[in-house]
């Protein structure tokens, strides 16, 4: 270990989904819902990743 804690990234997924779920329910769509909530937190999970990964070069 390099003693060095990195950025949780996870929980923009589960959150983004949850919040997507939620809006889709809302709109009549849960599973549309939960796929544009996956997609958007993929995206900032991946986004978090890349700005950790370069911090630390």
């Amino acid at each position: 270990m390099h003693g060095r804690s990195s950025s949780a990234g996870g929980f923009f997924l589960a959150l983004c989904i949850v919040i997507g779920l939620v809006i889709g329910v809302a709109m009549g769509n849960g599973m549309l819902g939960v796929l544009v909530g996956a997609a958007t937190g993929i995206a900032l999970a991946l986004l978090t990743w890349l700005i950790d990964r370069r911090r630390a070069s």
